[in-house]
């Protein structure tokens, strides 16, 4: 990755007025948190004025009072709110793990709901343009992972919308994690799929806002006329309960913000024999599988890994691998999350797992090569590497991406 690129972003981001001034605001903190929308709204809906709008979101797109942005827009003379865009799980969130609720028109306010899922490129790009908007915004709840597929569907309908000539709109909100540092193995651009588009980290430690800043100058071959509109009253340190927003689950799976804080670590089981926890109520906290006892547990507590606990743990999922059988695991207790590492305690979790259990395997097509964006992660942990070795293996590349990604980076 390079920066000779900013020149093009410059020219195709007219986001001075926006996200220009209030970042100063946005850095340093002080008042209380405002989202893109609610900046947006408290300005009279001044930036789509005269423009036929659509927007890509979901059940997370809510006020701080509970009731969802489209409703809200589309009650007001103002906008003239004239198209939904649903991504993965839907508009309204009715559609389970790789699913979405295709093309509808939505039962509260008429309007007609497009499906953007496993879509990007021309197809997408048509589908902004039979829709009839000229802008397009965007304002989706993140969870601060490479493999989060919000963030994708972010980056194609930002490429999509640069082929259908159409003006994007990002309203910010905060990374629920933190936005501290980046974390973990960078994405090689030979294993980009819909889990992973272009070489980040695997927690990225950015807002929606900055990464589309970055998509833009970085990634997209021909950007996007690109608008921001920041947070203010948001520290790059604060977890979501600091931020006073209520929490919307983004997926079914992600029922918490404690939920968010291990994912971009443990969500590397969906690449294995194991469960990920899915069909508990405590997914991905929970992990495990049939034959697997107390062992697992002490392992890796011998680790002595920052801000982290792990407990014997015993579980029957409702859904997912290991259906209706009690299979055995650990919990992970978070004690100090300002410590913790998620993705060095997934990588721990994975070594100690197959050391412990006889049965440890990884799913036959490979799909943690796609989680981790190589092989390297699953070919060391094979050749008998411990977490510290593993990790240090991906050192000079997130140096790298922590480089670029500083460039972009709008809030302190």
């Amino acid at each position: 990755m390079h920066l000779s690129r900013r020149s093009l972003l410059a020219a195709a981001t007219t986001a001075a007025a926006v996200s220009g001034a209030p970042a100063a605001a946005a850095a340093d903190g002080r008042g209380p948190l405002r989202t893109g929308f609610e900046r947006l709204a408290a300005d009279g809906y001044a930036l789509l004025g005269g423009r036929r709008v659509g927007i890509v979101t979901n059940p997370t797109g809510i006020t701080r009072d509970a009731r969802h942005i489209v409703d809200v827009m589309h009650a007001d003379p103002r906008v003239s709110l004239t198209a939904a865009f649903g991504p993965e799980h839907g508009f309204r969130g009715t559609a389970q793990a790789g699913g979405s609720e295709g093309r509808h028109d939505d039962p509260a306010t008429g309007l007609p709901v497009y499906d953007t899922y496993l879509k990007s490129g021309r197809p997408l790009a048509d589908v902004f343009t039979a829709s009839g908007v000229d802008t397009v915004v965007f304002d989706i709840q993140d969870v601060g992972a490479r493999f989060y597929t919000y963030i994708w569907t972010l980056y194609d309908c930002m490429e999509a919308a640069a082929l259908a000539g159409k003006r994007f709109v990002v309203l910010d909100r905060p990374n629920p994690v933190t936005g501290r540092s980046a974390q973990g193995p960078v994405l090689h651009r030979e294993f980009a799929t819909f889990v992973g588009r272009q070489p980040i980290a695997q927690a990225h430690g950015m807002t929606v806002a900055e990464l589309a800043r970055l998509f833009n100058a970085e990634f997209l071959s021909t950007p996007v006329p690109l608008e921001t509109v920041l947070m203010t009253g948001w520290r790059r340190s604060d977890f979501y309960d600091a931020t006073g927003l209520p929490w919307v689950p983004p997926s079914p799976n992600m029922p918490t913000p404690d939920t968010a804080l291990v994912y971009s670590g443990t969500c590397l089981f969906e690449g294995t024999n194991l469960s990920e926890g899915r069909g508990t109520t405590r997914p991905f906290e929970l992990l495990g599988a049939d034959g697997i006892d107390g062992r697992w547990a002490a392992a890796a507590g011998e680790l002595g890994l920052p801000g982290v606990r792990f407990r014997e743990a015993y579980f029957a999922p409702a859904f997912s691998k290991f259906q209706g059988t009690t299979v055995g695991g650990v919990q992970i207790h978070v004690h100090d999350r300002a410590a913790y590492d998620p993705v060095r305690t997934g990588i721990a979790l994975l070594v100690t797992a197959r050391r412990v259990w006889s049965g440890f395997a990884w799913r036959s097509d490979d799909w943690i090569d796609k989680l981790t964006g190589s092989a390297q992660v699953r070919t060391m942990i094979d050749a008998g590497a411990g977490p510290d070795e593993v990790a240090g293996a991906w050192q000079r590349e997130l140096a790298a991406f922590r480089r670029v990604r500083g460039e972009y980076l709008h809030y302190r």
